[in-house]
């Protein structure tokens, strides 16, 4: 390949899909990136943890999840899908997971505080494992 073919190539690739749309050829496939790593969140002795992949453990999606442990034994307590991933089976399943990014305690340390990747805001009450978008 030419030196100006390479660099074309690298143009494209580093302009990404759209470039590569506008000029007919096929999108590269992208790749997701980790899961965000959320540090778990301790109070009143529970645990409270936003696990990257939970479809280990048997549900839907990947993300999404907020798990509550007894701090002391390590014993879930309960698990609770915050929000729902509505998948697109013509695509990858991993680069459409959407995962928490954020959890901190709202006032009082009666709800949690949760942001997804996607910027939406919830709101967990841990009293009645409600949870409110806000």
């Amino acid at each position: 390949m030419s030196r100006r073919g390479r660099a074309l190539l690298v143009a494209l690739l580093l302009a990404g899909s759209h470039a590569a749309l506008a000029e007919g050829l096929d999108a590269p496939a992208g790749k997701r990136v980790a899961a965000p790593s959320v540090a778990p969140l301790t109070l009143d002795g529970v645990r409270y943890e936003a696990p990257a992949d939970t479809r280990d453990f048997g549900d839907e999606q990947a993300g999404g999840y907020i798990v509550a442990c007894d701090a002391r034994s390590g014993r879930e307590l309960w698990r609770l899908r915050i929000y729902a991933t509505a998948y697109d089976g013509q695509l990858e399943q991993d680069v459409q997971d959407v995962y928490i990014r954020s959890l901190r305690a709202g006032p009082h340390g009666r709800t949690l505080e949760i942001v997804d990747e996607l910027d939406r805001h919830y709101t967990l009450d841990l009293a009645t494992r409600t949870v409110r978008a806000r």
